[in-house]
């Protein structure tokens, strides 16, 4: 039969089981859109941004059941998505990037889009393929999948000519996909040794990132079973649940809650599973991690680069927790003392969640009472942040119960992901409630994918966090330097965006308003329709996160450099 690039495109999609593409057609991908527009098995979706695309697919890959998919034109296209491919390279999440190609059959230099995308892509992403004839389409797509999510998932970029595209070939038969992926092979001394560690320790205590994500429940028997207090990384954060009466928070050096601080203080063996102990998550490197270190990740590359370990495991984080609960389940374990663990953590939480609603303000909304009644009406559902101060205060103030429910950029940490990476997510789980809470200025940059939400009736609830101000930066700036320099917002009429993109408009003025408008904003998206909330929130107080980062950060200054900004931050804020 005659098989166009493009037929065979969407055949292979199909074969590895994409249910979505995300991008803008043009002349070089027209099309491959052609074809998907006749599948019955994808949804091509049109964006207002290929940066709004990328992160769509990155909500897709994050909570769905398959592999998030950009359908892109070259060139501009590449480097309007490169934020979300940059994301999810660092964040290992798996994409999908097909773009359009300059042709290959005309001799001609120069042509429209023309430039080296295997260059321009080469650091943000697993792979570059480029396809050569229509035999290798399909086992090329299929290559490149497979490279996708093996091992640490990350982005792949397919390139097809668009003279491939265009024009039809015979062929025979079409490959279909099978999946050959096999994990490393875990030995099982290893497993021992680790769970003697473990036994033999007086205060061993659990750290767990996103790599863990499809182990909840076993993660949280280890850790009733040996008295382990529990601590995740930002993109860990629902990774165990805060229910859990050894969770005790996001991190646990100097930036980390009270809990997570006392909980941690004596440990004496940490279980690292599926974390990379990279900035973010550790606070500016401030944890003090025990020499008796076990690292378990699927990435070798992670082990002993900032914290030396005692053992280290290259396996599936999933494979490798449930054999080390296998392994506990066999020995005989004296029961620890609880020596008011348990109670110290639920009393230290208490008293934290206190100390935030105290400090409300009637004339505006505090983040603590506004997480508290979020949780109330989202449930189970999902919850997606942006890059900001209201990531932190999610982090410490909302209570997360199961895994891959609240989802952020970390490592990238680009701003602008809110909005598009909750579209995203709704495209996946359509039957759950998805509500992205957004700073002001990330939604600046792509709150207009909102027009895609209302146009595939997708209803989402956006709560922009409103300032005025890039408050997270701007919080570091006035600290040290009572200035604010180019962090200071221009005026913005929110409910103007909702009007221009069809999107339902509340404000929430206070926290007397927070109940009402949650219950009409929820009402109104079981509808179809996006909602978007104004929030006029009060970030006068500083997260447990940003007070240990200055602290960590300051403490490594020379006793010079020390005097230097004292002085500078003292003279400024007495003299102006």
């Amino acid at each position: 039969m005659q098989y166009s690039g493009a037929k065979l495109v969407c055949h292979a999609l199909e074969q590895i089981g994409v249910k979505f593409t995300f991008g803008i057609p043009g002349v070089h991908n027209t099309e491959i859109y052609d074809e998907l527009n006749k599948s019955e098995k994808i949804t091509p979706v049109l964006v207002t941004h290929e940066m709004g695309a990328a992160f769509m697919a990155d909500g897709v890959s994050r909570t769905g059941d398959s592999i998030g998919t950009l359908v892109i034109v070259p060139a501009a296209g590449t480097t309007h998505a490169m934020s979300g491919i940059g994301e999810a390279f660092l964040d290992g999440i798996p994409m999908l990037v097909i773009s359009g190609g300059i042709r290959r059959d005309s001799g001609r230099s120069y042509q429209l889009h023309d430039i080296d995308q295997e260059k321009l892509t080469k650091a943000l992403t697993k792979g570059y393929f480029l396809a050569e004839n229509h035999t290798s389409i399909v086992p090329l797509i299929f290559q490149a999948y497979e490279l996708a999510i093996t091992g640490e998932p990350g982005p792949v970029f397919v390139e097809i000519p668009s003279n491939l595209l265009l024009f039809t070939e015979s062929l025979s038969d079409l490959p279909n996909y099978t999946k050959k992926i096999k994990n490393p092979q875990i030995d099982q001394s290893v497993i021992e040794s680790i769970v003697n560690l473990l036994i033999a320790a007086k205060n061993p205590a659990m750290y767990v990132g996103y790599g863990a994500r499809d182990c909840q429940q076993e993660l949280e028997e280890i850790s009733t079973l040996l008295s382990m207090p529990v601590s995740t990384t930002m993109q860990g954060v629902s990774v165990f649940s805060s229910d859990h009466p050894y969770h005790t928070g996001m991190g646990f050096g100097p930036s980390g809650v009270p809990a997570a601080q006392f909980a941690f203080e004596n440990c004496d063996c940490l279980l690292a599973i599926g974390v990379r102990f990279g900035e973010l998550a550790t606070g500016s490197y401030g944890l003090n991690v025990p020499k008796n270190l076990i690292h378990v990740d699927i990435n070798s590359k992670v082990f002993n680069q900032n914290y030396p370990a005692s053992i280290t495991l290259q396996a599936d984080a999933g494979e490798a927790v449930r054999l080390i609960l296998k392994n506990i389940k066999t020995r005989k374990i004296d029961q620890r003392k609880e020596s008011g663990m348990v109670e110290a953590i639920k009393d230290l939480k208490k008293k934290y969640e206190s100390e935030w609603e105290s400090s409300s303000n009637i004339n505006i909304v505090n983040p603590y009472l506004f997480f508290k009644q979020l949780k109330r009406f989202l449930g189970d559902g999902y919850l997606v942040l942006d890059d900001g101060n209201h990531t932190f205060l999610a982090a410490e103030l909302y209570k997360s119960i199961l895994s891959k429910h609240v989802i952020s950029p970390t490592d990238f940490n680009a701003m602008g992901y809110c909005v598009p990476a909750a579209i995203g997510v709704k495209f996946s789980n359509r039957e759950s409630h998805v509500v992205g809470v957004v700073g002001d200025g990330g939604f600046l940059m792509t709150g207009l994918e909102l027009l895609t939400a209302t146009t595939n009736q997708l209803g989402i609830i956006i709560f922009v966090f409103h300032d005025g101000e890039l408050g997270q930066i701007s919080q570091f700036q006035q600290i040290p330097l009572n200035r604010k320099t180019c962090t200071i917002l221009g005026e913005i009429k929110i409910e103007g965006i909702a009007q221009a993109t069809g999107a339902a408009f509340f404000e929430i003025q206070n926290d007397l308003e927070i109940e009402k408008v949650m219950k009409e904003a929820f009402k109104i998206s079981t509808t179809g329709r996006p909602v978007l909330v104004d929030v006029k929130v009060d970030y006068s107080k500083k997260t447990a996160f940003t007070k240990g980062v200055v602290s960590v950060n300051f403490g490594r200054f020379t006793l010079g450099q020390k005097f230097r900004f004292i002085g500078r931050a003292a003279k400024r804020h007495l003299f102006g």
